[in-house]
């Protein structure tokens, strides 16, 4: 039996089946040894392919680049700060930190 690590959890969840090849076009890519070296850390079992290593790698970039949506409450408050510094209503780092008694 194969040992299930969070990542292959998380990938298996999100709908994502590591064995499952949908084109079987290949193309080769040149990368320096120390590239190939850190790859390898990725590998989850001695036989993975590299194929599967980016595409996991690529499932979590992905992931972490999408942005937090930003609640109606949160966006006016932002819209009213910009406001209040256009205005020029706003204490400068010097004036926070006399404030704070930190100079």
């Amino acid at each position: 039996m194969m040992k299930m690590t969070l990542f292959s959890k998380t990938l298996i969840y999100c709908g994502i089946h590591k064995y499952t090849m949908v084109d079987m076009s290949t193309t080769t890519i040149k990368i320096h040894k120390n590239t190939k070296a850190e790859i390898d850390q990725f590998r989850e079992y001695k036989n993975e392919s590299y194929d599967e290593v980016i595409k996991k790698l690529i499932f979590i970039v992905k992931s972490l680049k999408k942005e937090p949506e930003l609640s109606k409450e949160t966006i006016e408050a932002i819209e009213q700060a910009r406001a209040r510094i256009k205005k020029g209503h706003f204490v400068t780092e010097d004036e926070a930190k006399k404030r704070l008694g930190l100079t």
